[in-house]
């Protein structure tokens, strides 16, 4: 049986390529929204953190009609760390819309998802987004993105998927570049003539897999998955069982039912095969359960999601402001909420550790882990982060580390700078091409190459450069990879800063921190160009004398101070430092916080060799 009346696609492609703004116009054109009602930017960018870093960080489901037939679209995101939660909802759509930018072409994401998609056998159709574009390079995309089929060994029918030429902003697609468009509808016949509809026998018992789930405050935790067979009413009695956990086998009862209209979800009764829908009634609900008839248990296989490949530890605060700007600061409370998070996303792994109150957190990148630590930090968590580890693995008796597929996008005259760096990074240079008077280089580079480089590469590319990377495997050990080049400020004692004390602590380096702000002994206040870190004392003021009064501070001038954000302190961290993260503040600090003890052991560490 087929429902011809439904279409569930997913929309997948790399980071700022237009996958969101694009799913706005089709939920415009299609009528989710009110003829006057104000429709915001990038509306399925709900979470503060996605709209303000511009991101999507999850999937979302959203549906709109076109003609009679209902289209369940669900938005993924486009970064490679969060690449877990592609995986795990393309197993819920029949095809996807693969969006392209025109100028930058498939990038290393493109491929990331793409090669799952593939997998799947799910139609699909490429849009190659952005075509008003001044630098648009249309013929060659096309080309390129024939290329990728061939190299991910698509079907016939893969490699001759529709190619909708689309403006997300201007809300226009068109099948012929020579032509026109003036409207969505292309693309909207495209995907209702291209995409298969939902099949599966509505007489036989229910079956589904859940393919997420969302936690709502008035009906506990929401299963959200494709109803593969049956039929679903309110009241039924179902069966959670689970593939990989045999004794997983928990009983419920069907409370409350909900499909998605809209970016709303609507109650209904019943809900039949091929309805994306949303579940409340289990609490122990996870991503990867199955939802079978009482009577007829029948546990579906899901797709498995690929390993991390960085891990951070997560521990209690136990600095000198420990306590005092956190709602949550307990191992308990820290614990409680990372399992949570791990149950929620599968591409994350939390583990205990000796020390109660050190937990190992593996993540699938360094912005997956800055995301987890910026929503703990807002939901009041108070807590510290070592420095990021890659994974290592032993394949054949040899030491093995994570490769990534690094692309960058520069200026011409930038190239030279970056080649050198990535080349001292262990970088291998796969290709390399121009277009326009900027040049793209391929590389493959030790995911440890890369720990701290985005902001020297903005740096050196005066920020016009654009670098993106997905994971490419495991290969031999490269050897060591030489740490950061410069040294830090760190403050001597425990105290406020003051206006004297930074004047001239500023003649060292860089300064983190403004007059006013509270310090302890040990916590970094800036960085210096040397080496070697250099202990500051910021707290320091001017005696007074009868005829030198503090008013005379006013003519010391300070620099512009920049705050590093979270990722740029992530890309700081050594092996003997720590990140301290509450809800007010983010402080970078020593492990050992007295400066004598700290020194002692540096020159214990120099003088091992000798």
């Amino acid at each position: 049986m087929e429902n011809k009346n439904v279409r569930n696609i997913a929309i997948i492609a790399h980071v700022d390529h237009g996958k969101t703004s694009l799913v706005n116009e089709l939920l415009k054109q299609g009528g989710a929204f009110r003829q006057n009602q104000e429709v915001e930017d990038r509306v399925m960018d709900s979470n503060a953190l996605e709209r303000e870093r511009g991101i999507t960080i999850l999937s979302k489901n959203a549906s709109f009609m076109y003609k009679d037939v209902k289209v369940n679209v669900v938005d993924t995101p486009g970064h490679a760390d969060f690449g877990g939660e592609v995986e795990r909802v393309l197993k819920m759509v029949d095809g996807a819309l693969l969006v392209i930018d025109s100028y930058e072409g498939p990038m290393p994401q493109t491929r990331f998802v793409l090669e799952k998609a593939l997998a799947l056998n799910l139609k699909i159709i490429i849009v190659i987004n952005k075509i008003d574009r001044k630098d648009s390079r249309i013929d060659e995309v096309k080309d390129e993105i024939l290329e990728l089929l061939f190299d991910l060994n698509a079907s016939d029918e893969q490699l001759d998927s529709p190619i909708v030429y689309a403006s997300a902003r201007s809300g226009v697609a068109t099948l012929d570049m020579n032509k026109e468009g003036h409207d969505m509808t292309p693309l909207f016949e495209t995907i209702i003539n291209h995409i298969p509809c939902p099949s599966g026998d509505e007489n036989k018992p229910f079956n589904m897999l859940v393919s997420s789930t969302e936690q709502n405050d008035f009906l506990g935790k929401l299963a959200v998955g494709k109803i593969e067979q049956g039929i679903l009413h309110i009241g039924d009695n179902l069966i959670v069982t689970n593939y990989h956990e045999e004794s997983k086998n928990v009983p419920f009862k069907v409370q409350n039912l909900f499909e998605f209209v809209g970016l709303k979800r609507q109650p209904v009764t019943e809900a039949r095969v091929g309805d994306i829908v949303c579940i409340a009634g289990a609490d122990n609900i996870t991503v990867g359960d199955t939802l079978s008839d009482k009577e007829h248990v029948n546990t579906l296989p899901f797709v498995k999601i690929s390993e991390p490949s960085v891990e951070m530890s997560f521990m209690v605060n136990n600095s000198p402001f420990a306590g005092k700007e956190g709602k949550y600061c307990t191992s308990r409370q820290l614990r409680e909420r990372l399992m949570k998070e791990a149950v929620r996303d599968l591409s994350l792994k939390v583990f205990d550790t000796e020390n109660a109150d050190t937990f190992r957190v593996l993540g699938r990148g360094e912005m997956h882990l800055s995301i987890l630590m910026e929503n703990l930090r807002r939901d009041g968590y108070e807590f510290q982060v070592s420095m990021p580890k890659v994974l290592y693995k032993e394949i054949d008796g040899k030491k093995c580390e994570p490769i990534e597929d690094l692309v960058i996008d520069l200026p011409d005259d930038k190239a030279g700078n970056v080649i050198s760096v990535l080349g001292a990074r262990k970088g291998e240079l796969v290709s390399m091409s121009s277009h326009n008077g900027r040049t793209r280089l391929e590389y493959l580079i030790p995911a440890r190459g890369l720990f701290g480089y985005k902001s020297q590469f903005m740096t050196d590319t005066n920020g016009e450069g654009i670098m993106s990377s997905v994971f490419h495997g495991y290969e031999e050990y490269k050897g060591n990879i030489s740490s950061r080049n410069y040294g830090l400020l760190v403050a001597f004692e425990t105290g406020e800063a003051v206006q004297y004390g930074l004047f001239y602590t500023q003649q060292h380096g860089r300064l983190f921190i403004t007059p006013g702000e509270k310090v302890y002994g040990g916590m970094v206040v800036g960085t210096n160009p040397r080496v070697d870190d250099i202990v500051v004392n910021v707290c320091k003021t001017k005696h007074l004398t009868n005829t030198r009064s503090s008013a005379s501070d006013d003519a010391l001038r300070l620099e512009p101070v920049q705050k590093p954000s979270l990722e740029q302190y992530l890309d700081m961290l050594d092996e003997d430092e720590l990140l301290e993260i509450t809800p007010k503040a983010i402080r970078m600090r020593k492990k050992i916080l007295d400066h004598t003890i700290r020194g002692r052991q540096d020159y214990r560490k120099k003088n091992e060799g000798k």
